[in-house]
């Protein structure tokens, strides 16, 4: 694989580093990317976007939120096509009637507003998109982070829950026009290999550098075209782990036989690069040098090769324990080498599942693998979820059915579960396989604070059945002697969801009344922004990335995703339990807190009499600090639970992905970036050099946990587009600071709704 270092032309069907008489900014133009976003780009700046889609999708954690924010801010009716799928919480077994009561208010507001809904069991979010509403040009917005269609020819982005209750409020997605990296691909998979391989390999060679970070990944070549529409889909899904913005792909007669299968022929065009197409990176990637691969614990960037893992077995375990040190320090003792047996990694569970593993073709692929073997009757067992309930349907009719369960598999239904924890959670100790999407710290049900500690690596279908056949030790796909694959025709049913999903067609029913219960939850107030703002630190975290996982925890919190208070109450359990606690002090203004502001108070005013009179009237708040966070889901509530519990701002040296950067400001959170003179994890503002940073603590900080931060001239420097802010910390010694805060680009109307103190005060006026 071949990252280019400058920017790349596809003229003539190949990369090239420049064409006579082009211009790279006016060929930038032929991109499929550009075309797309410019035919739904409202604003008449191509550089500036106001972005209006053709469709937006949540699941069952998501739509709750989204539509009560919708619902305060004016919502009448949805004006564009809304899905709302069942496939988080469909496991209505914890907490009582809540999760039902969840997909009931669901159906409701379907029926209410004029939406689509898609009950339990019946499909994954993403694959439901595919099947019914991915559309060739067309632009899907989702409240989940791996919303992207891009193998179909329709851009999708997942965003958190404020983007969508903006395209109900008939408002923009407002973006810069990104930059567009090609992914050429050129040669075909040897059998075995699967498209989780093929975007395990794209991660690790990507996600570290940021090279795609915010950007879109359009994939051309020749090597396209030895791809079914099933492996396009499987590579696409997991571009989410790149930090990538969307993605697109070149579509052909593959993608429109897929279109064909599903009733919707008329729904697919030919997508290609224009002439001298510019891009502003390139990849190219030979098919057939990707080998079966497997990203171990923690991080879906943490990929190596089986033949690797196995040919090196205790030095790639021993790599794997550093890495887990960085995130569990010494609360845990984390280790995966008690899984080696006679030189092999034993591997206690198998899962295919969800968006990523639950595709006909993967599990075709799995139940060929696993024809006349069985997995045994030891400790290692195999679920398989099938994406959608015709999906199921076709591999019940096929026999691969029968060859899975012969060989001693479970088959389940539609679930999302496995992948973020609230479905076959392991043993302590215990290492499951997955064809899911991630594999983040907790991912699987872990809870650290109760001493209990699974992991997962994620894998491919093939080499998890192939694991499978080896009765739970690590083997590749292309070590089985018969590499052969019975290659089944997919036939798509589409009468089993006209039986059971509802349709509105768009009509609105007002008279409808909406279901609630006793969980589900108004938001509370939002206080706008003052003038200035007194700031305590009430969480500081120095790992190198920080997920929405670790913000807020995915598995049983789920249930409380409609009820703001009581999910706030689980925020960063797993990561600072005590932040809670601090958080709500400050919120809630106790005796200990109103000692501590009086202090610093004191402090500053002796300092900087020019302050005097100004920090008693400022507005408190508190705020966490973290290197790098925001990785991982589009999960809105990773930003709302601080908000609910007081929080004014996150201080960071970067922001792992747009999603979490726009919850914050959606929420009406600063998103203030400190460069740190000394650290690798600097972020370079050229604009605002930092340069006032003084008596800097061993951290690199010049405030810790429990210090306070006056900021004056917060909301000035918001509304006024100031690059930044001198702030003054004032530490538990006594001693202060004086430190530069910038806030990096913004468009008008998230100042606009940091000013007035969430989205939902900025819509109502």
């Amino acid at each position: 694989m071949k990252l280019w270092e400058k920017g790349a032309f596809l003229s003539g069907g190949k990369l090239v580093e420049s064409v006579p008489g082009k211009n790279p900014a006016e060929c930038a133009k032929n991109t499929i990317s550009y075309s797309i976003l410019q035919r739904h780009n409202t604003s008449g700046d191509a550089s500036k976007l106001k972005i209006k889609f053709d469709k937006i999708t949540s699941h069952d954690i998501t739509y709750v939120g989204i539509i009560q924010t919708a619902r305060a801010s004016g919502l009448e009716k949805f004006p564009i096509p809304y899905v709302l799928t069942n496939c988080h919480n469909s496991l209505c077994a914890v907490g009582g009637t809540i999760n039902e009561d969840d997909h009931m208010f669901g159906l409701t507001c379907a029926q209410k507003y004029g939406g689509i809904y898609v009950p339990p069991h019946q499909a994954v979010i993403h694959q439901f998109a595919r099947e019914m509403l991915a559309k060739c040009g067309d632009m899907i917005l989702g409240s989940d982070s791996h919303t992207r269609y891009g193998a179909l020819g329709t851009m999708a982005i997942g965003e958190g829950g404020g983007e969508l209750a903006k395209q109900l409020l008939g408002k923009t997605y407002d973006v810069n026009m990104p930059g567009v990296i090609a992914v050429y691909l050129t040669g075909s998979p040897v059998p075995g290999v699967g498209p989780q391989d093929v975007a395990l390999a794209i991660i690790k060679a990507v996600f570290a550098n940021g090279y795609v970070k915010n950007k879109v990944m359009e994939f051309v070549g020749p090597g396209v075209a030895n791809l079914s529409a099933d492996f396009r889909i499987g590579i696409d899904v997991m571009t989410t782990e790149t930090t990538c913005l969307s993605s697109i792909w070149s579509t052909d007669e593959k993608i429109r036989e897929f279109y064909s299968i599903h009733g919707r022929e008329g729904d697919y065009k030919e997508l290609n690069p224009g002439a001298d197409a510019y891009y502003d990176g390139a990849i190219e990637l030979d098919l057939g040098e990707i080998r079966p691969m497997i990203a171990l614990p923690f991080h879906p960037s943490c990929a190596y090769t089986i033949e690797e893992v196995n040919k090196n077995l205790m030095d790639v375990l021993e790599e794997t324990e550093k890495r887990a040190k960085v995130s569990f320090g010494d609360k845990v003792n984390f280790t995966l080498k008690n899984k080696v047996i006679d030189g092999k990694l034993y591997v206690d569970q198998g899962v295919i599942a969800g968006c990523a593993g639950g595709g006909f073709e993967n599990i075709c692929a799995a139940a060929d693998i696993l024809k006349g073997k069985d997995t045994g009757n030891g400790k290692f067992l195999l679920n398989v979820y099938p994406a959608s309930m015709p999906v199921y349907m076709e591999l019940m009719k096929n026999g691969a059915f029968a060859s899975l369960v012969d060989a001693g598999a479970i088959v389940k239904t539609a679930f999302c579960g496995p992948c973020f924890g609230a479905g076959d959670t392991p043993a302590n100790g215990a290492l499951s396989i997955r064809h899911s999407t991630r594999n983040f710290p907790n991912r699987e049900g872990s809870k650290i604070q109760n001493g209990q500690l699974a992991s997962v690596a994620l894998m491919d279908a093939r080499s998890i059945a192939a694991t499978a056949a080896n009765k739970g030790f690590l083997t590749a796909a292309t070590d089985l002697a018969d590499g052969e694959f019975s290659k089944k025709k997919y036939f798509f049913d589409k009468t089993i969801y006209e039986k059971r999903v509802y349709d509105s067609k768009g009509v609105a029913h007002p008279e409808v009344q909406i279901q609630f219960g006793p969980n589900i939850k108004d938001w509370p107030e939002m206080q706008p922004l003052s003038d200035d703002i007194l700031l305590k630190v009430v969480s500081e975290i120095h790992d190198p990335v920080t997920t929405t996982d670790e913000l807020i925890p995915s598995g049983e919190t789920s249930s409380f995703r409609s009820n703001p208070l009581g999910l706030a109450e689980f925020t960063l359990s797993r990561k600072d339990p005590a932040y809670v606690g601090r958080a709500k002090a400050v919120r809630d203004r106790s005796e200990e807190v109103k000692a501590e502001v009086s202090r610093a108070e004191k402090i500053l005013e002796e300092k900087y009499p020019e302050f005097k009179g100004r920090i008693e009237k400022a507005g408190l708040g508190s705020t966490i600090y973290a290197v790098k966070p925001g990785d991982g889901s589009a999960r809105e509530q990773a930003a709302s639970c601080q908000r609910v519990l007081g929080a004014a701002a996150n201080i960071a040296s970067d922001y792992a992905t747009k999603r979490y950067r726009s919850n914050l400001i959606n929420w009406g959170m600063i998103p203030f970036l400190y460069k740190q003179g000394e650290s690798q994890n600097s972020v370079l503002l050229s604009e605002f050099s930092g340069e006032n940073s003084r008596n800097l603590l061993p951290s690199g900080l010049p405030f810790a946990n429990g210090d306070y931060i006056f900021v004056p001239g917060a909301k000035k420097m918001i509304a006024e587009k100031l690059p930044g802010v001198k702030a003054y910390a004032v530490r538990a010694d006594g001693t202060t600071a004086e430190f530069d805060l910038a806030t990096g680009d913004m468009t008008d109307d998230e100042r606009k709704i940091i000013q007035a103190g969430c989205l939902i005060n900025f819509y109502r006026g």
